[in-house]
């Protein structure tokens, strides 16, 4: 028998078990890639998450010069720290309101009407706790509810001042009725909507500042703002 025949004989068995080691390891690693799948799924979706996290921190710095609590599914990873400014006003908008003051005693009547323009702000009171909680199905933003925060006075005139003959305009009547004027501008703002403006304002900035897969919620901690019956003054 010649050399070419024998290793023809002797070629087979090993080809067959070269193959079948072969298939063995391929066997061996689709199962462990299988196995370990769903670790590496979570841990690049924490991952994901955390850098989630770091570009929210990032995100409220710029728009709120705050850097809130940031948790992620229920850990801290991130505390607040307080804002140097204690307000953030994210819409401002200018408002005119007339007062007019009437009394008569004795017969004897006195009048005061007055015009102002102001600058209404509404913004958020960064002193209370802003929290950040990231999930994988939502971003939850807890807050207090946006309110008035500033008002400015612009411009004030006096459209009538009218003594009585002896009912006269006093110091005091004329501080009073100047004093009701930026109280009826911050009314007015609550009653067409400026804190809920600024409230749609903030999350438009956050929508576009934050690309997130997850939809961002802003979760308000606080009652909505309302004005006390001392402010309220006829127009």
């Amino acid at each position: 028998m010649s050399n070419s025949e024998k290793s023809g004989r002797f070629s087979w068995p090993a080809a067959l078990t070269i193959g079948v080691l072969i298939l063995a390891a391929a066997a061996v690693f689709v199962f462990l890639r299988l196995e370990t799948w769903p670790a590496r799924t979570v841990g690049q979706g924490t991952e994901d998450i955390e850098r989630l996290g770091r570009d929210l921190r990032s995100a409220f710095v710029d728009v709120a010069h705050l850097q809130p609590r940031i948790t992620i599914n229920n850990r801290t990873v991130a505390e607040g720290t307080a804002s140097p400014a204690a307000e953030l006003a994210t819409l401002t908008k200018q408002l005119k309101v007339k007062r007019e003051f009437a009394h008569t005693w004795a017969g004897s009547s006195k009048r005061i009407k007055l015009s102002g323009t102001f600058t209404v702000k509404a913004g958020f009171d960064l002193r209370q706790d802003v929290t950040v909680d990231v999930r994988p199905d939502e971003i939850a933003i807890q807050l207090p509810h946006a309110q008035i925060v500033g008002v400015e006075e612009d411009r004030v005139d006096v459209l009538a001042l009218e003594n009585g003959l002896w009912n006269r305009i006093s110091g005091a009547d004329l501080e009073n009725e100047l004093a009701q004027l930026p109280e009826m501008a911050r009314k007015e703002a609550i009653e067409i909507g400026l804190p809920a403006e600024a409230e749609q304002e903030l999350q438009h900035q956050l929508n576009k500042r934050i690309h997130a897969r997850q939809p961002i919620h802003l979760v308000f901690t606080s009652p909505l703002p309302t004005e006390s019956p001392a402010s309220i003054a006829p127009k």
